[in-house]
């Protein structure tokens, strides 16, 4: 069956700045129906209230084909289309198509591929500041209950709002409830998208079109009006000890569901902000929080900011521990854990030349009571590891970990944030050692996890020694690191003077006694509740507390099919708001040999946070783990992986209102490197079930690219590199066609171009550093390049690398040029074997250099030293 896209997408709302509007298609059809004429025709109406006409579509472009990188299966052939029109505000259109001059009968798009039309809307121009709308006049029906204030944005071209109400004051033993119904955004909206409380740790996405319903109560919402502003709504936590939330009432209105835990009354805060750009509303509300949270902020701020933890950094690259490759023994080893799987796991890893450089020893390892039914009532009972599993104790296992293994630099083991998780052992050590407490649970998700209500915890006066004398055992057996799990429960104690005390009390502890002994190696997980985001999360304008890494979404299920696109359709939604926060997300684990390995770990290279595996004994995918890692030239060779350093990966396009298998791509965009110079990266993922999906992905849409400046851009998976692009031209070649199949995944990499003189022609070379070619996100193996022309002619590209692997260099000319005789490369400043420099094979305008091979070749040692200098001289004469 033919398969269609167009751009803009069919389906989706596009906002667009000029009413002159072209729609462009791409047709994939089989290979031997190509040679017979194919027909498309736009059904589209102009305005609301405009009639339906039809449009025939232009074989071809007038300005060239779109860019196309993807290999082809020699099963079908792409058709490219065009038609223009003119939109006064904003055009509805759909597509239909037919094979043969009148053979056929007419198929439409929506029905075969269940697309539903498409919306241009041509963005407004900003309106002068005295005929701005203030909040009443946007909120439709906005309830008079609430006092709102205008204050002054920090982000361009955006206004803000805080909109408060008085709540009542807890009583002892249950908090304060209210919801009150706000009102309709724009009075109608054309798209919503939220992210919601799946269940108490986590949040996800939910999109919506013109009816607001919500499954779960929202932290953040935003709304799309039919003229193509944001309109973007957050609700504060940690302030007063009050919790705003959205839900939605029975008439579709955006109401506040408000949970007070403060003895008094108190006042409950929502931010609304308004702009023409989505991820800039959202930056509105995020920076406002930040000030109002740290206006209300106690002394925690001040000693996390007296606690050194970081050192100061050298004059090599500053490596991160989470800059090497991971192993988590969760999926890997079960929840049987013992010393004995343990190692027998390290060796077998050893022994496949895999090189993980930090380990993470998760849940039961620890001495637990095993009291009721399964591990949500097990409690903890002391300090030392299981004694059946770990006989040997725990210092023992990590000694002789670090003595056979040299290259695992880190180790860090999982505790439940109070202590296990059903907190301790009623009748064990440790709640003999510390002051205790007996608190209760109200876990709305019983259904999912059976619990017992009852715990028992340490009390406050004891949480920081509690956490001081644990992080020093801990040290002691020379771990480094703590992954630190179920913090959400924190966020379902029934109690308000409970929550009052000890949340903030918990919270501040363990930050504290992370930083102390560990310097910040820590992973924050299930900790996506409120009270946890808004006081321990978003950045506190007087703190120097570095950034943690924290789990960006619910695990990642090996055995669930369905579980593997939501992952990180899930992850990619939730960055839009933890970008925002002193965080570096962490989108889970994953398995390299699985029918998704592929899908995850392309996930997780373009994420920028950590990258760490859970394969089983025996089974991995060396291939994969080659295209995600490469060997530093520090003495040992660690392994290292390629985060993109510009920003985290997030949802990128024109904004996140498109749903869930509505038919388009999944785009998560990131960025490496200096703003304007670096390199911006786009991951496309298949999230649909069962079939290909065509769609376009647009240059000016790469995060960091820069109008008017040309780029080459290069797909990962087929190795080929597109025509120098130039951003932001109306041009249809600075669209890329992208096709995937079931699982598909493609990296796109948009390097700028450097324009030298050529010494024949007067003419100009294109050159680009295109990092480490055959990784997922070689570019960020690329810590500097300079480009200069020599004082002789010759153009010099010095790059700095992280890790050994195959250089790629981009040459505008190449294929007029000899590698013999028009290249000169030295590595660490020593000419390298002439052997090691090569043409691309998938393209003849990329040079090969495989500085792997002549590193080895050439005896040289690496040192202390983590970067590696490769000099390219090319003479661009001919």
């Amino acid at each position: 069956m033919p398969f269609v896209a167009t751009y803009p997408p069919l389906g989706q709302v596009t906002l667009l700045k000029d009413p002159g509007v072209a729609i462009h298609a791409v047709l994939e059809v089989p290979l031997e129906d190509a040679a017979e004429p194919w027909q498309l025709s736009l059904w589209y109406r102009n305005g609301d209230g405009g009639n339906w006409a039809l449009a025939d579509f232009e074989a071809g472009s007038p300005d060239g084909l779109p860019t196309d990188l993807n290999d082809r299966d020699g099963t079908a052939t792409r058709l490219y289309f065009t038609a223009k029109l003119e939109v006064a505000s904003s055009l509805t259109f759909t597509v239909k198509y037919r094979r043969g001059a009148g053979k056929h009968e007419w198929r439409w798009a929506r029905d075969d591929q269940g697309l539903d039309d498409g919306i241009v809307v041509v963005e407004q121009k900003q309106a002068q500041m005295g005929d701005l709308e203030d909040l009443p006049d946007m909120i439709q029906d906005l309830n008079t209950d609430f006092r709102w204030q205008s204050h002054m944005s920090q982000s361009p071209g955006t206004r803000l709002w805080s909109i408060e109400a008085t709540v009542d004051g807890a009583n002892e033993d249950q908090s304060a409830f209210v919801d009150l119904p706000l009102g309709i955004p724009w009075g109608r909206f054309l798209r919503w998208f939220a992210l919601v409380r799946p269940w108490t740790p986590w949040l996800a996405p939910r999109q919506g079109k013109s009816e607001f319903k919500l499954d779960k109560d929202a932290l953040l919402c935003s709304f799309l009006s039919p003229q193509g502003k944001h309109m973007v709504f957050l609700g504060m936590s940690g302030v007063n000890d009050v919790t705003t939330l959205f839900r939605n009432d029975h008439h579709g209105r955006l109401m506040l569901h408000i949970r007070s835990d403060n003895a008094d009354s108190a006042t409950a805060t929502a931010l609304v902000a308004v702009g023409d750009d989505f991820e800039s509303t959202v930056a509105t509300v995020m920076y406002h929080a930040r000030t109002l949270v740290a206006a209300a902020s106690t002394s925690w701020a001040t000693g996390v900011a007296e606690t050194t933890a970081e050192g100061d950094v050298g004059p090599q690259w500053y490596e991160k521990w989470y800059d090497g490759l991971g192993y988590c023994t969760w999926n890997s080893l079960g929840q049987e854990l013992s010393e004995q799987k343990v190692l027998e796991a390290l060796d077998t890893l050893a022994e496949n030349k895999i090189s993980i450089s930090s380990l993470i020893i998760d849940d039961n390892w620890q001495d637990i009571d095993y009291r009721g039914d399964g591990q949500w009532q097990h409690g903890w009972n002391d300090f030392e590891a299981e004694p059946k599993a770990f006989p040997r104790g725990l210092k023992a296992l990590i000694s002789d970990i670090r003595s056979k293994h040299k290259n695992i630099q880190h180790i860090a083991v999982w505790h439940a944030l109070l202590g296990y998780w059903a907190g301790l052992a009623p009748d064990g050590p440790l709640a003999k050692r510390y002051k205790t407490v007996q608190l209760t649970r109200d876990d709305a998700d019983k259904s999912q996890l059976p619990i017992d209500a009852q715990m028992t915890l340490v009390a406050r006066e004891d949480v920081q020694a509690f956490y001081d004398d644990f992080y020093r055992f801990l040290s002691s057996c020379d771990i480094d690191g703590v992954k630190t799990d179920g913090q959400y429960m924190l966020d379902t104690w029934t109690s308000p003077g409970i929550r009052r005390t000890l949340i903030p009390a918990y919270l501040d502890a363990w930050t504290l006694a992370s930083l102390r002994h560990f310097s910040a190696r820590v992973i924050s997980c299930m900790s996506q509740s409120p009270p946890i985001i808004f006081h321990s999360q978003l950045p506190h304008n007087n703190s120097t507390h570095p950034p943690i890494v924290c789990r960006n979404s619910d695990d990642y299920f090996p055995p669930v099919p369905d579980a593997h696109p939501w992952h990180v359709w899930t992850n990619a939604h939730n960055a839009l708001l933890t970008r925002h926060l002193n965080v570096l997300p962490d989108w889970d684990m994953f398995q390299t040999v699985h029918p998704h390995a592929g899908f995850h770990a392309a996930a997780r290279c373009v994420s920028g946070g950590p990258l760490y595996i859970t394969d089983e004994p025996g089974r991995h995918d060396l291939a994969l783990l080659r295209q995600l890692t490469g060997v530093s030239p520090r003495r040992g060779g660690k392994t290292v992986v390629f985060r993109p350093s510009g920003f985290p990966g997030r949802a990128v396009m024109d904004h996140p209102y498109a749903g869930y298998r509505e038919g388009a791509l999944l785009k998560i965009g990131a960025y490496h490197g200096r703003a304007g110079r670096g390199t911006g990266v786009v991951g496309v993922f298949n999230v649909e079930e069962g079939r290909r999906v065509v769609d376009f992905v647009q240059l000016e849409r790469f995060p960091g690219v820069v109008a008017g400046r040309r780029y080459a851009v290069r797909a990962h998976r087929s190795g080929r590199v597109s025509a120098p692009l130039e951003a932001g031209e109306e041009s249809s070649k600075a669209l890329l066609a992208v096709s995937l199949g079931v699982r598909g995944y493609e990296v796109l990499c948009a390097y700028p171009l450097h324009a030298v003189p050529s010494r024949t022609d007067g003419g100009a070379v294109l050159v680009a550093n295109l990092g480490l070619i055959g990784k997922m996100t070689g570019c960020a193996a690329v810590l500097n390049t300079v480009f200069e022309v020599r004082e002789n002619g010759r153009v010099l590209v010095d790059a700095t690398l992280k890790a050994l692997g195959v250089l790629g260099v981009y040459i505008s000319t190449l294929p007029q040029l000899s590698v013999l005789d028009d290249f000169m490369v030295t590595i660490q400043g020593q000419p390298i074997p002439p052997h090691t420099v090569a043409v691309n094979k998938d393209d003849e305008h990329v040079l090969d250099v495989d500085i792997e091979t002549a590193w080895s070749e050439m005896g040289l040692e690496g040192g202390w030293a983590n970067e590696v200098e490769v000099k390219v001289y090319i003479d661009v004469g001919k």
